[in-house]
């Protein structure tokens, strides 16, 4: 479809050069405010990660206040598309309920009403060209600041600007073009030309991807007579149709939630265009009698085709907030959640790209799938059930019941559980911090690699010790049985404490246990060699069984070490107030030696 478009557009565009100078500049004043748009959404983007996702959370509290946010940020951005995405965006990474992302569609569409106010009764009124170039020449300057503060704000006026300038070309355009073709000989009237113009508005949406685009060009047409204002009416009910693609395409890399979002955005606006078309008249006359009131003039139609607009949204708000909850079930039993395929990215996808405080979240949750599945591989390959050590009461006299090995193939399931998605999790690190995000964000984004990369070390020390440890532990032989118990309590004990943070709000946790299973293990690290050898000495161990448990100490040491580790990355910046802890963490390791006799050496004496 996309290879067969392309050529058409061309074409089209190159008869039209052809046949009329006049057209080029309608084409030009198109292409022009298109690229305002885009100028538009690069600048309110580079306040993402920020203000705009503090916001967001603190205003879809409610239906009436994701309703109102739609409405509000549509007016400011002037694009009910980057508002769409932008909230596909955050429903995917979880920080919007289905619910508000609903609300904040249903607002947009009266949102983007504005849009045709400010053409209607100011682009059109003033040489609003005149306007732009100060514009312009303001945004150049403030692009190339170093604040990405100050490069937004320059490319909102950037954009404006080429918005203003779009339209004059557009306004000036059709007004040539008049003397030379009249477009109102194709005019339709009746059912024929309420179809037939409804479905030339939505393909031109489609094609330009905003029916803010569309209906500044049905407006600018419609002020310089090129077409009738009963299929002006019927164009900007296409357009209202045709803006749900920039949606739907969102939603095709998005999670089921995105997907669910974008077709109540269809469902709503396909219901609301059937509706105006099936009460066209009654709204016509509704336009009439509030322009009359309102003081527009009888042949002002491009002022009158905004009231068309606004009421016909706020008409399709009116009959849809009644039977929300029926929509939401419908999206919900139509589009189920999917069913997680645990080796692969749950979170992380393209649609969250851009969005700053989206990535950080969604790569949070990856992380933590990852951490997950890597506990559970540690877990199996220390023959211990997570569940159960999770409920023990006595995890020292659990490990050592616990005797039958798991059957697993540690190796097939680091390969598929834990590679794929860790490298899934490093590429889309990779593609995302190249683009221009805060600083604050980028630390906090290659913090959670870090933790990441931790937990997966973890699990090949681990893999190394797994065969030692169901060889000694699955029958009672004496001291060396005790010796590889205790390896795995150390392990086991640092699971639970990680599980129980997990389970934890933020703000109530504390992370005191990490410093304690520091030190623990460090005491017991230096111990272990000494310990072996006085036990070969003594007869405890023989010299290959000592050596065995020597060399997967080391293993479990580290793993132990990777996981403390990779919890204290991941857990730190969420935890609230842990100062006290910091300060212990960001000690010197010989300011936290103790006297405390070794653990390892009581255990096994």
């Amino acid at each position: 479809m996309k290879r067969l478009l392309l050529p058409v557009i061309l074409g089209f565009l190159v008869f039209g050069f052809w046949i009329s100078p006049d057209f080029q500049e309608i084409a030009a004043g198109v292409a022009i405010f298109l690229f305002g748009m885009l100028m538009l959404e690069d600048g309110f983007k580079l306040f993402s990660g920020g203000f705009l996702e503090r916001l967001l959370e603190r205003a879809t509290g409610s239906t009436l206040k994701s309703l109102s946010f739609g409405v509000l940020t549509t007016t400011i951005m002037q694009s009910s598309s980057l508002v769409s995405v932008i909230t596909i965006s955050f429903l995917s990474a979880g920080l919007i309920s289905l619910a508000a992302g609903v609300g904040i569609i249903f607002g947009a569409n009266i949102g983007t009403t504005t849009g045709a106010w400010l053409v209607a009764g100011f682009g059109l009124k003033v040489k609003i060209s005149a306007y732009a170039l100060p514009m312009l020449a303001v945004a150049i300057v403030l692009v190339f600041q170093r604040s990405k503060y100050l490069r937004g704000i320059g490319f909102v006026l950037a954009g404006l600007g080429f918005l203003f300038l779009g339209i004059h070309y557009m306004k000036e355009g059709f007004e040539a073009f008049k003397d030379q073709f009249d477009l109102t000989r194709f005019a339709m009237t009746g059912l024929a030309g309420l179809v037939v113009y409804t479905l030339v508005g939505a393909a031109a949406t489609v094609v330009m991807q905003s029916s803010h685009a569309t209906l500044v060009l049905i407006i600018t047409a419609l002020a310089a007579g090129q077409i009738s204002y009963e299929n002006a009416l019927a164009l900007a009910i296409g357009a209202n149709i045709g803006t749900t693609i920039t949606a739907i395409l969102g939603a095709m890399t998005a999670n089921y939630q995105g997907r669910r979002l974008a077709l109540a955005h269809l469902i709503f606006n396909v219901i609301t265009a059937g509706v105006a078309l099936v009460l066209i008249s009654p709204i016509r006359d509704a336009v009439d009698g509030v322009s009359a009131f309102v003081g527009i003039a009888e042949d002002d139609y491009a002022l009158k085709l905004a009231v068309f607009h606004t009421i016909f949204n706020t008409m399709g708000v009116a009959i849809m907030l009644p039977v929300m909850k029926r929509l939401l079930a419908f999206l919900e039993r139509t589009i189920k959640e999917d069913t997680p395929d645990i080796s692969q990215p749950i979170y992380i996808s393209e649609s969250i790209e851009g969005f700053p405080a989206a990535i950080e979240l969604a790569l949070f949750k990856e992380v933590g799938h990852l951490h997950d599945n890597a506990i559970e591989v540690i877990a199996h390959g220390l023959n211990l059930h997570r569940h159960e050590l999770y409920e023990a009461e006595d995890i020292e006299a659990y490990v050592a019941s616990a005797k039958r090995p798991f059957e697993m193939d540690i190796d097939e399931a680091y390969e598929t559980r834990i590679k794929v998605l860790y490298s899934a999790i490093v590429e889309f690190i990779t593609r995302v911090s190249s683009g221009r995000m805060p600083e604050e964000t980028v630390n906090r984004i290659h913090k959670l690699r870090e933790a990441a990369e931790r937990m997966v070390g973890a699990v090949k020390e681990v893999k190394h010790m797994r065969s030692n440890a169901t060889l000694y532990t699955s029958s009672d032989q004496g001291t060396v049985t005790e010796a590889y118990n205790t390896l795995r309590t150390e392990l086991a004990r640092i699971m639970v404490e990680y599980h129980k943070m997990a389970e934890t709000e933020p703000g109530d946790r504390s992370s005191l246990w990490l410093e304690e299973e520091r030190k623990r293990v460090k005491r017991d690290k230096r111990a272990t060699s000494d310990l072996v050898e006085t036990l070969i000495r003594s007869g405890g161990l023989s010299a290959h069984a000592g050596t065995s448990f020597s060399n997967d100490a080391g293993y479990a040491y580290r793993a132990m070490k990777d996981m403390l580790e990779a919890a204290r990355v991941y857990f730190a910046e969420v935890e609230g107030p842990m100062k006290e802890v910091e300060r212990l963490l960001a000690m010197d390791e010989d300011e936290l030696e103790d006297d405390a006799p070794d653990s390892m050496a009581q255990e096994l004496s």
